[in-house]
């Protein structure tokens, strides 16, 4: 740990340069980031926190909800419920693939592609829509610790242009997977994809999961420790849209990404990351994000088959690395 403050200092001084990818502009909303924010945020399962850059630099969340949002639903229903209503298949296909929801089972494969996000957010609990979110925003205090609002201009613009996730949820209700209140289940996930973040928080979302779903810094219980296991394998498999199969080789830590150019990764046990960066590959995923991720990694040994004896660096970025950093850095 005494490495890791000095290393994200170089990995945000190498990468803040690297200006590839494009803004999100399928959400109109989200072409108003800046390309320039750039944040790498630790969070350790004590509760200490490393980080360096536009750390509190607010933006939505989108597509990284739904891996709190899948944790409510296995507390809401239940794992087998679940199961029969939405796979943990990855796909290889776009997160808003509509072709796969008309083959086989007609279930979405996984909950992190955008129907079977939809069809989690059609399990939530609740009296009344109202009841719903504020359920829902009370779990996603519980993660982060401290209140939480929705970005109303964001939400509205995903409800006035989300005609291809409102094509999904007709088909998810023609299957049998939702109920008819197709806008109200549509509501609840816009809503839940624009709550309004920043990077410490995510990196504090991640050390929760790490922490067997208990906030460092609270130490209350945001999931049951039970469920865990179910959020990290779907993260694991499925969280990084058709790019999760070369993550998992390459990175090999549970994450998952937005669109608005997040991406959380879960070190079990051990701690949460999370790195922010608006410009987005064609896949949807952060192009300074992987880059970081990728470091980490590989210089940590974060990869879950990773055996340091037997270690082949991908990195090899120097036979002495504080002289590198220096160098980057503008000390040397």
């Amino acid at each position: 740990m005494s490495d890791l403050p000095e290393f994200i200092k170089y990995l945000y001084e190498k990468y803040r340069v690297l200006d590839d990818g494009s803004l999100a502009s399928y959400i109109p909303e989200l072409t108003k980031a800046n390309p320039d924010w750039f944040a790498i945020s630790i969070v350790t399962k004590e509760g200490e926190v490393f980080q360096v850059g536009d750390s509190q630099e607010h933006f939505t969340i989108q597509s990284m909800s739904k891996v709190f949002v899948y944790g409510m639903a296995l507390e809401d229903q239940n794992r087998e419920i679940l199961l029969e209503k939405i796979g943990v298949e990855p796909t290889g296909d776009p997160f808003n693939s509509v072709i796969r929801l008309d083959e086989n089972s007609k279930r979405p494969d996984n909950p992190m592609v955008n129907a079977g996000a939809i069809a989690t957010a059609g399990l939530i609990k609740g009296v009344n829509a109202t009841d719903k979110l504020n359920r829902l925003l009370a779990m996603f205090r519980r993660y982060i610790g401290h209140d939480v609002f929705i970005d109303a201009p964001v939400f509205m613009s995903e409800r006035a242009t989300g005609h291809r996730n409102r094509a999904l949820a007709n088909l998810l209700l023609n299957f049998g997977i939702i109920d008819n209140n197709i806008e109200e289940i549509l509501d609840l996930y816009f809503q839940q994809c624009a709550l309004v973040v920043n990077c410490q928080d995510l990196a504090m979302m991640a050390a929760t999961l790490a922490n067997r779903g208990v906030n460092p810094i609270t130490n209350k219980q945001a999931v049951k420790p039970c469920y865990v296991r179910d959020i990290l394998s779907v993260m694991h498999t499925c969280g990084m849209y058709n790019y999760a199969g070369e993550w998992a080789y390459r990175v090999g830590i549970p994450a998952k990404s937005g669109v608005s150019g997040g991406i959380i990764g879960v070190i079990p046990d051990k701690a949460g990351i999370a790195v922010f960066s608006p410009l987005i590959d064609s896949k949807g995923n952060s192009v300074r994000g992987i880059k970081v991720f990728e470091d980490l990694s590989d210089e940590f040994d974060l990869h879950l088959f990773d055996s340091p004896l037997e270690k082949c660096s991908f990195l090899e970025i120097s036979k002495n690395k504080k002289d590198v950093v220096s160098q980057v850095m503008g000390n040397g």
